[in-house]
Protein backbone atom coordinates (compact mmCIF):
# COMPACT_ATOMS: atom_id res chain seq x y z
CA UNK A 1 0.00 0.00 0.00
CA UNK A 2 1.41 3.77 -1.02
CA UNK A 3 1.90 5.53 2.19
CA UNK A 4 1.22 8.98 2.48
CA UNK A 5 4.10 11.55 2.60
CA UNK A 6 4.12 14.31 5.16
CA UNK A 7 4.99 17.97 3.89
CA UNK A 8 8.82 17.77 5.58
CA UNK A 9 9.18 14.43 4.13
CA UNK A 10 8.63 15.86 0.29
CA UNK A 11 10.90 18.80 1.36
CA UNK A 12 13.53 16.71 2.28
CA UNK A 13 13.24 14.32 -0.70
CA UNK A 14 13.30 17.35 -3.15
CA UNK A 15 16.57 18.39 -0.88
CA UNK A 16 18.02 15.01 -1.77
CA UNK A 17 17.37 15.35 -5.38
CA UNK A 18 19.60 18.44 -5.38
CA UNK A 19 22.57 16.45 -3.03
CA UNK A 20 22.63 13.51 -5.04
CA UNK A 21 21.44 14.59 -8.54
CA UNK A 22 24.62 12.81 -11.17
CA UNK A 23 25.80 10.17 -8.91
CA UNK A 24 22.91 7.34 -9.82
CA UNK A 25 22.17 5.66 -13.00
CA UNK A 26 18.54 6.33 -11.75
CA UNK A 27 18.40 9.12 -9.45
CA UNK A 28 15.47 8.72 -6.36
CA UNK A 29 13.48 11.31 -8.02
CA UNK A 30 15.37 11.55 -11.36
CA UNK A 31 13.59 12.51 -14.65
CA UNK A 32 14.51 12.15 -18.07
CA UNK A 33 13.61 15.83 -18.78
CA UNK A 34 16.63 17.13 -16.42
CA UNK A 35 18.97 15.41 -19.17
CA UNK A 36 20.70 13.08 -16.90
CA UNK A 37 22.55 10.63 -18.62
CA UNK A 38 22.72 6.85 -17.42
CA UNK A 39 26.59 6.17 -16.01
CA UNK A 40 28.35 2.62 -13.90
CA UNK A 41 30.32 5.24 -11.81
CA UNK A 42 29.17 7.86 -9.34
CA UNK A 43 30.03 11.49 -9.28
CA UNK A 44 30.48 13.93 -6.55
CA UNK A 45 27.12 15.39 -4.85
CA UNK A 46 26.00 18.24 -6.11
CA UNK A 47 25.97 21.14 -3.39
CA UNK A 48 23.53 23.47 -3.45
CA UNK A 49 24.25 27.04 -3.88
CA UNK A 50 24.02 29.05 -1.17
CA UNK A 51 25.15 31.91 0.13
CA UNK A 52 27.78 32.88 3.29
CA UNK A 53 24.73 33.93 5.64
CA UNK A 54 22.39 31.20 4.65
CA UNK A 55 25.05 28.82 5.04
CA UNK A 56 26.33 30.38 7.92
CA UNK A 57 22.42 30.08 9.65
CA UNK A 58 21.83 26.45 8.13
CA UNK A 59 25.70 25.92 10.27
CA UNK A 60 24.11 27.00 13.33
CA UNK A 61 20.48 25.44 13.23
CA UNK A 62 22.42 22.32 12.86
CA UNK A 63 24.47 22.41 15.64
CA UNK A 64 21.21 23.46 17.77
CA UNK A 65 19.71 20.03 16.53
CA UNK A 66 22.20 18.09 16.63
CA UNK A 67 22.29 19.22 20.76
CA UNK A 68 19.05 18.60 21.06
CA UNK A 69 19.39 15.03 19.64
CA UNK A 70 22.98 14.45 21.83
CA UNK A 71 20.30 15.04 24.59
CA UNK A 72 17.12 13.18 23.07
CA UNK A 73 17.79 10.96 20.97
CA UNK A 74 14.59 10.00 20.40
CA UNK A 75 13.49 13.58 19.31
CA UNK A 76 12.13 13.06 15.70
CA UNK A 77 11.64 16.77 15.22
CA UNK A 78 15.14 17.16 15.97
CA UNK A 79 16.27 14.62 14.30
CA UNK A 80 13.99 15.65 11.14
CA UNK A 81 15.48 19.20 11.50
CA UNK A 82 19.42 18.03 11.61
CA UNK A 83 18.70 16.04 8.03
CA UNK A 84 17.12 18.88 6.49
CA UNK A 85 20.10 21.51 7.69
CA UNK A 86 22.66 19.09 6.72
CA UNK A 87 20.97 18.36 3.35
CA UNK A 88 20.78 22.01 2.62
CA UNK A 89 24.15 22.35 3.29
CA UNK A 90 25.24 19.54 0.92
CA UNK A 91 26.41 17.43 4.08
CA UNK A 92 25.65 13.82 2.87
CA UNK A 93 27.85 12.09 5.51
CA UNK A 94 25.80 14.37 8.56
CA UNK A 95 22.92 12.57 7.64
CA UNK A 96 23.32 9.14 7.75
CA UNK A 97 23.75 9.00 11.62
CA UNK A 98 20.38 11.07 12.26
CA UNK A 99 18.51 8.96 9.19
CA UNK A 100 19.21 6.14 11.09
CA UNK A 101 17.53 6.85 13.91
CA UNK A 102 14.88 8.09 12.21
CA UNK A 103 14.68 4.73 10.21
CA UNK A 104 14.75 2.86 13.46
CA UNK A 105 11.98 5.00 15.04
CA UNK A 106 9.45 4.47 12.77
CA UNK A 107 10.71 1.38 10.65
CA UNK A 108 7.13 1.74 8.49
CA UNK A 109 8.23 4.75 6.70
CA UNK A 110 10.41 3.56 4.26
CA UNK A 111 11.32 6.96 2.66
CA UNK A 112 13.91 6.92 5.63
CA UNK A 113 15.77 3.85 4.45
CA UNK A 114 15.52 4.72 0.76
CA UNK A 115 17.10 8.04 1.39
CA UNK A 116 19.56 6.52 4.09
CA UNK A 117 20.70 3.98 1.28
CA UNK A 118 21.36 6.87 -1.08
CA UNK A 119 23.56 8.49 1.37
CA UNK A 120 25.33 5.43 2.52
CA UNK A 121 25.52 4.64 -1.30
CA UNK A 122 27.25 8.17 -2.25
CA UNK A 123 29.86 8.50 0.45
CA UNK A 124 30.99 4.73 -0.67
CA UNK A 125 29.15 2.09 1.63
CA UNK A 126 27.74 0.39 -1.19
CA UNK A 127 27.47 -2.72 1.22
CA UNK A 128 25.27 -0.68 4.07
CA UNK A 129 23.70 1.00 0.78
CA UNK A 130 22.60 -2.70 -0.59
CA UNK A 131 21.40 -4.18 2.18
CA UNK A 132 19.31 -0.71 3.13
CA UNK A 133 17.37 -1.10 -0.25
CA UNK A 134 16.72 -5.07 0.18
CA UNK A 135 15.41 -3.94 3.63
CA UNK A 136 12.56 -1.94 1.73
CA UNK A 137 12.26 -4.53 -0.74
CA UNK A 138 11.48 -7.00 1.86
CA UNK A 139 8.71 -5.00 3.28
CA UNK A 140 7.40 -3.55 0.11
CA UNK A 141 7.74 -5.60 -3.05
CA UNK A 142 6.59 -3.29 -4.97
CA UNK A 143 8.74 0.07 -3.55
CA UNK A 144 9.96 1.48 -7.07
CA UNK A 145 12.68 3.82 -5.89
CA UNK A 146 13.91 0.81 -3.55
CA UNK A 147 14.11 -1.25 -6.76
CA UNK A 148 15.92 1.82 -8.43
CA UNK A 149 18.33 2.45 -6.54
CA UNK A 150 19.61 -1.66 -5.82
CA UNK A 151 19.47 -1.61 -9.51
CA UNK A 152 21.77 1.59 -9.77
CA UNK A 153 23.82 0.46 -6.89
CA UNK A 154 24.82 -2.75 -8.69
CA UNK A 155 25.32 -1.29 -12.08
CA UNK A 156 27.65 1.11 -10.50
CA UNK A 157 29.71 -2.08 -8.79
CA UNK A 158 30.19 -3.38 -12.56
CA UNK A 159 27.45 -6.12 -12.32
CA UNK A 160 25.02 -5.40 -14.76
CA UNK A 161 24.35 -8.89 -14.91
CA UNK A 162 23.33 -9.17 -11.55
CA UNK A 163 20.98 -5.74 -11.65
CA UNK A 164 19.25 -7.46 -14.91
CA UNK A 165 18.79 -10.56 -12.61
CA UNK A 166 17.07 -9.02 -9.93
CA UNK A 167 14.46 -7.15 -12.32
CA UNK A 168 13.72 -10.15 -14.43
CA UNK A 169 13.36 -12.25 -11.08
CA UNK A 170 10.57 -9.57 -10.31
CA UNK A 171 8.93 -9.47 -13.53
CA UNK A 172 8.79 -12.96 -12.94
CA UNK A 173 7.10 -13.20 -9.53
CA UNK A 174 4.40 -9.55 -10.70
CA UNK A 175 1.55 -11.36 -12.16
CA UNK A 176 1.15 -13.33 -9.04
CA UNK A 177 1.66 -11.13 -6.66
CA UNK A 178 -0.54 -8.66 -8.15
CA UNK A 179 -3.25 -11.54 -8.44
CA UNK A 180 -3.28 -11.79 -5.09
CA UNK A 181 -2.48 -7.58 -3.92
CA UNK A 182 -3.83 -5.88 -7.51
CA UNK A 183 -1.38 -3.11 -8.17
CA UNK A 184 1.71 -4.15 -5.98
CA UNK A 185 4.20 -3.85 -8.98
CA UNK A 186 4.39 -1.44 -11.42
CA UNK A 187 4.88 -4.02 -13.85
CA UNK A 188 5.72 -1.29 -17.19
CA UNK A 189 8.03 0.20 -14.47
CA UNK A 190 9.75 -2.36 -13.91
CA UNK A 191 9.98 -3.47 -17.55
CA UNK A 192 11.68 0.48 -17.81
CA UNK A 193 13.99 -0.05 -15.59
CA UNK A 194 15.38 -3.41 -17.35
CA UNK A 195 15.60 -1.64 -20.51
CA UNK A 196 17.47 1.27 -19.44
CA UNK A 197 20.16 -1.35 -17.95
CA UNK A 198 20.04 -3.13 -21.03
CA UNK A 199 20.27 0.05 -22.73
CA UNK A 200 23.49 1.12 -20.64
CA UNK A 201 25.10 -1.99 -21.83
CA UNK A 202 24.75 -1.09 -25.28
CA UNK A 203 22.45 -4.01 -25.61
CA UNK A 204 19.73 -2.39 -27.73
CA UNK A 205 18.01 -5.37 -29.57
CA UNK A 206 17.28 -6.72 -25.68
CA UNK A 207 16.39 -3.47 -24.83
CA UNK A 208 13.74 -2.74 -27.98
CA UNK A 209 12.42 -6.39 -26.99
CA UNK A 210 11.53 -5.24 -23.22
CA UNK A 211 9.73 -1.95 -24.28
CA UNK A 212 7.77 -4.10 -27.08
CA UNK A 213 6.26 -5.98 -24.37
CA UNK A 214 6.03 -3.33 -21.96
CA UNK A 215 4.01 -1.41 -24.75
CA UNK A 216 1.99 -4.39 -25.52
CA UNK A 217 1.29 -5.25 -21.92
CA UNK A 218 0.35 -1.64 -21.71
CA UNK A 219 -1.19 0.72 -24.69
CA UNK A 220 -1.53 3.54 -22.40
CA UNK A 221 1.76 3.98 -21.50
CA UNK A 222 3.94 6.77 -22.89
CA UNK A 223 7.21 5.97 -21.26
CA UNK A 224 8.63 2.55 -23.23
CA UNK A 225 6.82 4.30 -26.30
CA UNK A 226 9.08 7.29 -25.57
CA UNK A 227 12.13 4.76 -24.86
CA UNK A 228 11.57 2.91 -27.92
CA UNK A 229 11.76 6.14 -30.00
CA UNK A 230 14.80 7.33 -28.50
CA UNK A 231 16.99 4.07 -29.29
CA UNK A 232 15.74 4.09 -32.88
CA UNK A 233 16.75 7.46 -33.69
CA UNK A 234 19.72 6.99 -32.03
CA UNK A 235 20.52 4.17 -34.59
CA UNK A 236 19.63 6.74 -37.54
CA UNK A 237 16.45 5.02 -38.18
CA UNK A 238 14.49 8.07 -38.12
CA UNK A 239 11.75 7.08 -40.00
CA UNK A 240 10.96 4.34 -37.40
CA UNK A 241 11.38 6.75 -34.44
CA UNK A 242 8.73 9.93 -35.91
CA UNK A 243 5.47 7.72 -35.39
CA UNK A 244 6.58 6.77 -32.09
CA UNK A 245 7.67 10.11 -30.80
CA UNK A 246 4.11 10.97 -32.00
CA UNK A 247 2.34 8.54 -30.28
CA UNK A 248 4.82 9.60 -26.95
CA UNK A 249 3.23 13.03 -27.21
CA UNK A 250 -0.26 12.47 -27.48
CA UNK A 251 -0.47 9.78 -24.95
CA UNK A 252 1.65 11.55 -22.45
CA UNK A 253 0.36 13.52 -19.60
CA UNK A 254 0.16 17.39 -20.74
CA UNK A 255 3.02 18.45 -18.39
CA UNK A 256 5.73 16.08 -20.27
CA UNK A 257 3.99 16.60 -23.68
CA UNK A 258 6.58 19.59 -24.38
CA UNK A 259 9.30 18.26 -23.13
CA UNK A 260 9.10 15.32 -25.36
CA UNK A 261 8.82 17.52 -28.48
CA UNK A 262 12.29 18.58 -27.34
CA UNK A 263 13.48 15.42 -27.06
CA UNK A 264 12.65 14.49 -30.76
CA UNK A 265 13.56 17.74 -31.96
CA UNK A 266 17.23 17.31 -30.07
CA UNK A 267 17.81 13.93 -31.72
CA UNK A 268 17.57 14.83 -35.33
CA UNK A 269 20.57 17.10 -35.30
CA UNK A 270 22.45 13.77 -33.18
CA UNK A 271 24.66 11.87 -35.39
CA UNK A 272 24.77 8.17 -33.95
CA UNK A 273 28.50 6.89 -33.28
CA UNK A 274 27.84 3.31 -35.05
CA UNK A 275 30.14 0.35 -33.62
CA UNK A 276 31.78 -2.28 -36.01
CA UNK A 277 27.94 -4.36 -35.69
CA UNK A 278 26.32 -1.38 -37.09
CA UNK A 279 24.76 -0.27 -33.37
CA UNK A 280 24.78 2.86 -31.90
CA UNK A 281 26.91 3.15 -29.05
CA UNK A 282 25.21 5.99 -27.85
CA UNK A 283 23.19 5.21 -24.60
CA UNK A 284 20.01 6.87 -25.40
CA UNK A 285 19.12 9.34 -22.21
CA UNK A 286 17.04 7.81 -19.27
CA UNK A 287 13.29 7.81 -19.50
CA UNK A 288 10.59 8.26 -16.45
CA UNK A 289 10.37 5.07 -14.66
CA UNK A 290 8.20 5.21 -11.73
CA UNK A 291 5.14 6.64 -12.78
CA UNK A 292 3.19 7.21 -16.19
CA UNK A 293 1.34 10.33 -14.93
Amino acid sequence: MSQKRSPWLQLVLILAVLAFVGFSMIPLLGSVFRGDQPTTEASPAATPTISAQEQEKLEAEAIGYESVVQREPNNTTALRGLVESRLRLGDIKGVISPLEQLSKLSPEQTDYVILLAQAKQQVGDREGAAQAYRDVLALEQGNMNALQGLVSLLVQQGRPEAAIGELQKKLKTAASINEFQPGTIDTVGVQMLLGQVYASQQRYTEALTVYDEAIKSNQQAWRPVLAKALILKQQGKTAQAEPLFTKAIDLAPAQHKDQIKQLASSSESAEPNNSPNGETTEVPAPIPTVSDE
